[in-house]
């Protein structure tokens, strides 16, 4: 599991990082809100753990730019601000969950376990866009009722793009999707991939857009 800690007191931040590794957690550090929502953007995580009071970005803003682009990774917000009025704004803003600073890192690791298994339970098996059918279980493809015959790698991308749908999806995290089976990939892997599927996509409705400098996107034009 991936978790992205979003700490700009790096005493507070190290100690984090340290205890959830231990639990066997894969741990990233971003020291204020622009790192932060940069890191969202490229790569793909499974917990956010988000401070508010960030410099460059505020925590809220980072949490609202995150439910804009439409990704549904768990938050949980950490605070030294207390009152019910930011609790409330918090998750309005789409928080998941809510602590307030100084607080027991053994209730932490236990709220950050009961979001990781929330997020879990809640992932969908199979997705469909237009015409295109993911089994994200079996890890097939159709479309218009036929099957795919599509390489891992192959999959990999189009399932990337299709679960987070219409968001655009930087290059980088495609390429750290590739890199899961195989760090031998060339830098040109993902537009290779894009290639060929859109290749097999061509005239079915579903269609892959670049949005040059950023990444790419997927949609059903039907």
């Amino acid at each position: 599991m991936n978790v992205l800690i979003v700490e700009d007191d790096k005493l507070l931040a190290e100690g984090l990082k340290s205890a959830l590794e231990r639990a066997s957690y894969k741990v990233t550090n971003a020291g204020d809100g622009l790192v932060a929502d940069q890191q969202l953007r490229a790569y793909e995580f499974d917990l956010v753990v988000l401070d508010l009071g960030l410099p460059d970005m505020d925590g809220l803003e980072v949490l609202r730019a995150l439910r804009q682009r439409k990704q549904a990774v768990p938050v949980l917000v950490l605070t030294a601000r207390d009152g019910m009025d930011q609790q409330i704004e918090s998750l309005d803003a789409g928080a998941d969950d809510y602590m307030e600073k100084p607080f027991d890192l053994r209730e932490l690791q236990a709220r950050v376990r009961a979001l990781l298994r929330r997020g879990t339970a809640e992932i969908r098996e199979k997705i469909e866009l237009g015409p295109l059918h993911l089994d994200l279980f079996q890890r097939t493809a159709t479309l218009s009722g036929k099957l795919l015959e599509l390489p891992v790698r192959e999959f990999e991308v189009l399932e990337t793009l299709v679960v987070q749908s219409p968001r655009v999806i930087g290059k980088a995290r495609l390429n750290q999707r590739l890199a899961l089976h195989s760090e031998d990939i060339g830098p040109n892997a993902v537009e290779v991939y894009i290639h060929r599927l859109r290749r097999r996509l061509d005239l079915s409705g579903v269609f892959i857009r670049t949005v040059r400098g950023v990444g790419y996107s997927i949609e059903n034009l039907q």
